[in-house]
């Protein structure tokens, strides 16, 4: 495994890249509201990707191997969508539960980050699952300095959410990014402590635990004779999932959040204000 590691000219682009991709977010917050579409979330954003930030959707015709193109410029993941959810033309429901997922690319580099919103008023079921994921994922967040392991941060978001009585999907994880949308290593949200890389100043990644409310598992999205579109996942009991990603650099002390913007939601009260911007 070969992890790059980045340096000072980098990190600068990087952090361009990831507040901007958090600026996408604070934008289209307001749009997030009964009645208004997936697509037309998706069009907003693409046009202020392109037309205002001077960028690239970074997810717009995506193809990694064995895959079909993506088709847009964000992803929208409802309710028991686990993520890949493709913009579509069915309006938002009040109490439905939606993560927006942004990458652009700024001067050749990704930004990437993704939101929980509730529409609505919201269960008080679908909003604790919100809350306890956006916690555990800064649980693995703090665990981010130098010599610490990556075990480290998947055990800390694995058991903060199963004690919550929540499940942790394992098919999919944080990862590098830079350059490219995704680079080594993989950022697993469950594990063990002092096991697998050790992390070093200079490595970029992102932090993105899915959680469900009922059991771990998922599958292929596919209803009745509607074939599958290659992409979305969604949870095989069909309960509410959640996720929460941000990218998160390793400084010489500990860790800096890159994809944060005005409008970002205030980390939880155990973090402290100080370690965000200046660990």
């Amino acid at each position: 495994m070969t992890i790059a590691i980045k340096n000072a000219e980098e990190i600068e682009a990087m952090r361009l890249a990831c507040r901007l991709a958090s600026e996408v977010l604070d934008m289209l917050t307001p749009y997030v509201r009964a009645g208004v579409t997936t697509k037309e979330i998706d069009r907003l954003a693409h046009e202020h990707m392109v037309e205002v930030q001077g960028g690239v959707p970074a997810t717009l015709n995506y193809q990694p191997p064995g895959y079909p193109p993506y088709p847009a410029s964000l992803c929208t993941s409802l309710n028991d969508v686990v993520c890949h959810g493709i913009p579509d033309e069915r309006p938002l429901k009040n109490g439905d539960i939606l993560n927006i997922d942004v990458t652009i690319i700024k001067d050749g580099f990704h930004g990437d980050n993704s939101r929980m919103f509730v529409v609505g008023e919201g269960s008080i079921a679908a909003r604790r699952l919100c809350q306890i994921t956006y916690e555990a994922m800064w649980k693995g967040i703090v665990k981010v300095r130098p010599g610490a392991r990556l075990g480290d941060i998947g055990h800390a978001i694995q058991t903060f959410a199963e004690n919550a009585g929540f499940s942790i999907v394992r098919e999919f994880c944080g990862h590098g990014v830079g350059r490219r949308f995704h680079e080594e290593p993989q950022v697993l949200h469950y594990g063990r402590p002092g096991t697998l890389e050790e992390l070093v100043p200079g490595m970029i990644f992102t932090i993105e635990p899915m959680i469900n409310a009922g059991r771990r598992e998922i599958k292929e999205d596919r209803k009745g004779n509607r074939p599958y579109d290659g992409w979305t996942i969604v949870t095989r009991d069909r309960s509410l999932s959640a996720q929460w990603e941000h990218t998160v650099l390793v400084t010489d002390t500990g860790y800096e959040v890159l994809t944060l913007s005005a409008g970002s939601p205030p980390p939880p009260a155990f973090v402290g204000s100080a370690a965000v911007a200046a660990s």
